[in-house]
């Protein structure tokens, strides 16, 4: 590599006595260009919590899924803050995996050590292991999160065990000639300190045959201690030279790209012809256009002009374009890579050839039930897919939301989204009220509440009553609370007195999914879902009979079984 930049060398070892069920995976990427200035070169290891089928899978995803995830966060973001949010969006993953598995899980250790101009960051969770060789000093730089039963040494932290995962994060310092290894537990207790010393001194100069003699060393040392050498992994990596210090501070890309300016209808931008200006707002501003070298119309969306200085939004506008890229279903619109480099800021988009939800209902009011809960449950599974990525979307609207030739519905915007925040989601609702509530904003965003996937699930469920009502389901629209009080004040205005075909379930359904207490929604979204298929609904009335359907007719049943077993009673004395 070239003079002044860091610059890494780097071996490895894996032994396994069964390749295909080995648990655990390692990997190091050094890119180029920018992105090694940016985000840096990392080192990975993992190791799968268990000896099911799935361990390989567990480790391998693990690694895959955070290199894959990693670089393609914002290049603005510092490393802590996007290895954090890529590892909480991983650990959510597979616990959600794991979970709807009857055997086997995709619980995994993993460390995580990522060097970035002269700094070295590591972040692990587990029991893998990460030591530092500096001259003649051998460290631990890990801690082990393992707790002993019976004799037994278990993880008590990993990626998938619970909803939620504690990372630790140092930074150890780094110096030139710095070596660093990563390996596994199951290596404890077959090599002293003095023994990995050794044998990469031993073999400095190629640190694939030091690796190598690691494994070999380890491999002996367990036969010895009768026991075997299940899945050792070996990871070297050596500082070989470290950036000037000039260089050091990555580039903002928002502070190198500009905004691009107000543009109408024939002006060019990159090779993009503006064909419609779509919306302006006081945040952003939408074109359909034409890219001039492939004849293919999108959508560009850029910051306002006005907002040159306000680096804050700046910051979230470049996190909606990362969102939509991890985001994969049809529900949801997709990003384009432009034909060209970009001279300004902004992103492109999949154009959706279609109308709004809105003037879809404007120019449909005879529509039958059925498509209308086909439309609730498209965007219902648009919100699915941004759930399950951990992502609230905070502004499910009938404005935003486009119907196609075909039916389908694509939830095009993005300006309120936000990764779940570990502080009471007090970020996510400051965006959300920065961006604008509306109508079908959940009560807690504006009485400074805590928010969450619940508050989506209103979002989803009053425009779910809209769609088939065409109103909203209390008098007083929720984004106008004031004071906790004013919750009295929503009475729940039942949807079948405004449309006879909704069946009692699917009112009750709406009824639950829109309380005005969080905490009695429903716990998940795919609960309230599950009530919006049509074959649920037959004619506004369920498969249960008529008697059964009202609690008063049951309550009068069962006082006749009563008194009909009290007569009985008397008579046969």
């Amino acid at each position: 590599m070239a003079a002044g930049r860091l610059s890494l060398s780097y071996g490895q070892a894996f032994v396994a006595p069964d390749r295909r069920r080995h648990r655990s995976s390692m990997s190091v990427s050094m890119p180029s260009g920018q992105q090694m200035s940016t985000k840096g070169a990392c080192a990975l290891i993992s190791d799968s919590a268990s000896r099911n089928a799935l361990a390989a899978q567990a480790g391998d995803l693990c690694v895959r899924g955070f290199l894959a995830d990693y670089y393609s966060t914002p290049e603005h973001w510092d490393v802590k803050d996007s290895v954090y949010r890529v590892m909480r969006a991983l650990n959510a993953w597979c616990h959600g995996q794991t979970r709807q598995l009857p055997e086997g899980s995709y619980v995994s250790s993993m460390s995580a050590l990522v060097l970035a101009g002269r700094d070295a960051h590591l972040f692990h969770v587990g029991d893998t292991m990460v030591f530092r060789l500096r001259g003649a000093e051998f460290e631990q730089l890990s801690r082990d999160h393992v707790t002993d039963l019976g004799g037994y040494r278990y993880p008590a932290r990993a990626l998938g065990m619970d909803a939620g995962v504690d990372i630790d994060y140092i930074q150890p310092g780094l110096k030139q000639g710095d070596i660093f290894l990563l390996t596994t537990q199951g290596v404890r207790g077959t090599l002293m300190p003095s023994d990995y010393v050794g044998l990469i001194r031993q073999n400095a100069s190629d640190l694939n045959a030091a690796c190598e003699r690691l494994a070999q060393a380890a491999r002996e040392r367990a036969g010895e201690r009768g026991y075997g050498s299940d899945s050792f992994c070996f990871q070297l990596v050596r500082v070989d030279e470290l950036p000037d210090a000039e260089l050091d501070t990555p580039s903002r890309v928002y502070g190198d790209l500009p905004i691009p300016p107000e543009l109408t209808p024939g002006e060019r931008l990159d090779g993009l012809e503006v064909v419609e200006v779509l919306s302006r707002t006081t945040h952003s501003r939408v074109y359909r256009v034409r890219d001039i070298r492939t004849n293919r119309d999108c959508v560009l969306k850029a910051p306002s002009p006005e907002l040159s200085n306000r680096n804050v939004y700046l910051e979230h506008f470049l996190l909606q374009q990362w969102v939509v890229e991890r985001v994969r279903s049809p529900f949801v619109v997709r990003v384009i890579e432009p034909s060209r480099p970009r001279r300004y800021l902004y992103y492109l988009m999949r154009h959706v050839g279609g109308i709004t939800l809105s003037d879809w209902m404007a120019r449909h009011p005879q529509a039958s039930l059925a498509q209308r809960l086909d439309l609730a449950l498209q965007l219902g599974k648009a919100l699915q897919a941004l759930h399950h990525r951990d992502l609230l979307h905070q502004q499910i609207h009938p404005d935003n939301v486009l119907i196609d030739e075909h039916g389908q519905v694509v939830l095009v915007d993005f300006s309120a989204c936000h990764l779940r925040d570990v502080d009471g989601h007090r970020r996510s609702r400051l965006l959300a009220q920065q961006v604008g509530l509306n109508e079908h904003s959940a009560p807690e965003y504006a009485l400074d509440d805590e928010v969450g996937r619940r508050s989506d699930q209103y979002a989803l469920a009053s425009t779910a009553y809209w769609i088939l009502t065409n109103e909203l389901p209390y008098a007083v629209p929720s984004h106008k609370l004031r004071s906790h009080t004013d919750l009295e004040q929503l009475n729940y205005r039942s949807a079948r007195t405004r449309n006879p075909e909704v069946s009692r379930e699917l009112d009750e359904a709406l009824r639950r999914a829109l309380d005005p207490q969080r905490s009695l929604r429903f716990r998940r979204l795919s609960e309230f879902l599950y009530s919006l298929h049509p074959n649920r609904q037959s004619s506004g009335e369920s498969s249960t009979p008529r008697v059964w359907r009202d609690p008063a007719n049951v309550w009068q049943i069962i006082a006749g079984g009563l008194l009909v077993l009290l007569i009985i009673s008397w008579w046969v004395r």
